[in-house]
């Protein structure tokens, strides 16, 4: 079909998609070759020019398709006629060619089709809403090269009620041979004159400092990137998440600010690209730093997730989107309170009997605790046993019990859990294999690997990545996690863990010509594995866990049910970690633990109190073993526990406030309220508190109703209390605008009030 006959079809067809029906959803298309996009704040404005599907705007919501075009920039943007770029809504290399003068050198979609040309150029065939969930608009747009059979398919996903919107990208190649996807994100769109400033917020960082804060301004004529090319531990070094603040400076409730989250566990990017007449493209998607990905003749692809959402003010609302969003459509059970747990690991490490975890399912049943999870050192037979002396050398990828620890087995450890009433829970690292195991022995062939080089190994001189790509490695290990699942009927939770990155590049399972697919492949058959474990157990919850925080990513907790932000499990490192985490990961999805000290990673010493302050924040555990804890201690801990529980719901199902960053201060602290703003819990943490610095400025409170009053308790307290007002009740609006009055009494003070509506 020549281009003009095509665009005479796109035209009838838009013609007929004006009138049609959303399907009660909240969006509706105004015109022939326009959309409105709608959310309950936010609008994202489509409009069909030269055959091709542009952004008019996004920003805060509009009702007029009318006034969108007429106040719509009306060019091209870029430097001059000979330069000028379309503000695309999917950007794809090539692709700007209807005024005759521009070629767009970028874009998020590279191709070489089959006969060698580079280029795309996008036309639209269809464009249609389809039926889906209430409150949820669903438009798909169908797209494809002018002059060669390759298909674009894009999807958005409105969600009315929390400003998100979800977008991805199916790919088809109808071409008599294979293409060679050179980019291939997941969203690619140019956005025209927003401002002329722009500021990147990203969180970066490594093994046990994972999510620190940075912001870098996007000058005229850059591209700022961030990505991961580990292929397992996604999130180290940068996690696939951002704020795009447009204009000026934006703060935690002022300034135009857009964020997106990549759904991916594997290799990734993310750009902003602002030319220098300020045009900015942003792109997010799967990595092909390895290579060209190859689509053979005939098949189609579909590319990760991207959620983006905006504010008009600050980024405080941008965390609260992505969070209900997170809840509400992206996480398994979303909103199911998560238990209070121990964790075995740094009670003893690899040195454990039964005895051992039968006496601290004893000590987190005392404190009030609800599950208890056997962490690494519990697997493995023979030679291959993972014992006390060969430690994290051997074993991995035999997921059978070893009966020389474990008499009863994993199963005589979930009985006794049980007559405690506690839950059960174990660690799994189902990625990896030891080169020092039995499956490895049987099977060299199914870890990454390059033809004609040794196998490179990791931690313990010998764990390497098990090929993913290749079914027949799917299916051993699903079968030996379906045979230890299916022998515990009260199995609760499952520690997902995964210590290594792709040391090798390359599989015996892919052929030559298909080498490079490998990263993405690979994500995709561990996405295939959880898939069906989660189908088969759905009552059994999943942490993602990759060396600490190296999988807090969106892709993952589409079937996990939280993450482990990281090994560092000190207490004043973890108010940084969490603060970072906690822009777009909800408290409800972040495992933070009470831990020994001094600590195990720093060696600092922090209070009891401060501890739990910090852990009450997210997701309550221990990592500890509680017979070394004091009477006194345990009673603490179990008066903790007990307000814990209490507060639960709106700790991790409220929205979150954050009003003093430790970034720049000597404290820190934030807060939830829950959804009809009746209860708040306030968080307030020293960080660097010196001599005569007890008094700092009321913390001006966020969210309350105004129109309530408001009864306001302390709690965790061990001697002092650390407001005026604490047990007086006063207006939510008096609160909101004078602030609480608080108090800090040296290094690591710290306070948490309960507030409650009268």
């Amino acid at each position: 079909m020549n281009e003009k006959i095509m665009l005479a079809a796109l035209a009838a067809c838009l013609a007929g998609f004006a009138g049609a029906a959303t399907d009660g959803s909240a969006s509706r298309p105004y015109h022939g070759d326009a959309f409105l996009l709608q959310t309950k704040s936010t609008t994202l404005a489509l409009r069909r020019e030269n055959g091709a599907w542009n952004v008019a705007h996004y920003g805060a919501r509009v009702e007029s398709a009318a006034d969108v075009a007429a106040l719509a920039w009306n060019r091209w943007t870029g430097g001059h006629k000979y330069e000028q770029r379309r503000p695309a809504a999917y950007a794809a290399y090539g692709g700007d060619r209807a005024n005759g003068y521009s070629f767009n050198k970028w874009g998020g979609l590279q191709v070489t089709h089959a006969d060698g040309n580079l280029s795309l150029t996008l036309v639209g065939e269809e464009a249609r809403t389809v039926p889906d969930a209430p409150g949820v608009t669903h438009l798909v747009l169908k797209q494809r090269d002018s002059v060669r059979p390759f298909f674009v398919t894009q999807h958005f996903r409105a969600y009315e009620a929390c400003d998100v919107i979800e977008t991805w990208v199916e790919l088809e190649n109808g071409e008599k041979g294979a293409v060679r996807l050179g980019r291939m994100d997941s969203f690619a769109m140019d956005f025209p004159l927003l401002a002329d400033a722009f500021r990147f917020q990203y969180a970066t960082g490594q093994w046990g400092v994972e999510a620190q804060l940075r912001e870098t301004p996007v000058e005229r004529g850059q591209t700022v990137t961030i990505g991961s090319r580990s292929g397992v531990r996604d999130a180290f070094g940068n996690n696939a998440s951002f704020m795009l603040t447009i204009g000026a400076a934006s703060t935690e409730t002022t300034g135009r600010v857009i964020g997106g989250v990549l759904c991916w566990s594997g290799t990734w990017n993310i750009g902003v690209q602002r030319d220098p007449c300020d045009f900015v493209e942003i792109r997010a998607g799967a990595d092909t730093s390895a290579g060209a990905y190859v689509l053979d003749a005939g098949k189609s692809i579909t590319l990760p997730k991207f959620a983006f959402t905006y504010s008009d003010s600050g980024k405080g609302q941008i965390s609260r989107n992505i969070h209900r969003w997170a809840r509400d459509w992206q996480m398994p059970a979303g909103h199911k309170l998560r238990p209070v747990l121990l964790n075995s690991w740094e009670g003893s490490y690899f040195s454990f009997t039964e005895q051992v975890l039968h006496d601290m399912m004893d000590g987190v049943k005392e404190m009030g605790g609800e599950l208890f999870v056997l962490d690494d050192g519990w697997f493995g037979t023979g030679k291959y046993a993972r014992d006390n002396v060969h430690r994290d050398k051997v074993g991995l990828g035999d997921w059978v019990v070893n009966p020389e620890k474990l008499p009863n087995g994993l199963v005589g450890l979930s009985d006794e859990a049980k007559k405690r009433g506690l839950k059960f829970g174990f660690w799994v690292e189902p990625e990896m294999v030891n080169t020092n195991s039995w499956i490895f022995e049987a099977h060299p062939d199914w870890v990454i690997r390059e033809e004609g080089r040794p196998v490179n190994v990791g931690r313990g001189g010998s764990q390497t990545v098990l090929d993913y790509s290749n079914p027949a490695v799917r299916d051993n290990i699903f079968g030996q996690l379906d045979a230890l699942y299916s022998k515990i009927p009260d199995l609760s939770y499952i520690k997902w863990d995964a210590n290594a990155d792709f040391f090798n590049m390359g599989s015996t399972y892919l052929d030559a010509a298909h080498q490079a697919n490998l990263p993405f492949d690979y994500t995709v058959g561990l996405y295939d594995l959880l898939a069906k474990l989660r189908a088969k157990y759905p009552q059994v919850d999943i942490q993602a866990c990759s060396s600490g925080g190296g999988r807090v990513d969106y892709g993952f907790l589409r079937y996990a049910d939280e993450v482990w932000a990281s090994d560092d499990t000190d207490a004043r490192e973890r108010v940084f970690i969490q603060w970072g985490e906690g822009q777009f990961f909800p408290a409800c999805a972040i495992a933070a633990h009470v831990t020994d000290v001094p600590n195990h990673q720093t060696k600092r010493i922090t209070p009891l109190k401060f501890r739990f302050d910090v852990a009450m924040s997210a997701r309550l555990g221990f990592e500890l073993h509680p017979k070394n804890m004091s009477a006194e201690d345990l009673a603490f801990a179990k008066k903790c526990v007990s307000a814990y529980k209490r507060i639960r719901p709106t700790v991790q199902q409220g929205d979150l406030y954050r009003l003093i960053s430790p970034y720049g201060n000597k404290y820190a602290a934030l807060m939830y309220v829950n959804g009809d703003a009746s209860h708040a819990v306030v968080f307030l943490w020293g960080l660097a508190r010196g001599v005569m610095s007890d008094y700092v400025p009321p913390l001006a409170l966020q969210g309350l109703d105004a129109g309530k009053s408001y009864t306001v308790k302390e709690i965790n307290v061990v001697k002092d209390k650390h407001s005026r007002v604490n047990g007086k009740t006063l207006s939510g609006k008096t609160l909101m605008a004078m602030g609480l009055p608080v108090r800090l009494r040296g290094d690591y003070d710290s306070a948490v009030f309960e507030l409650t509506a009268k």
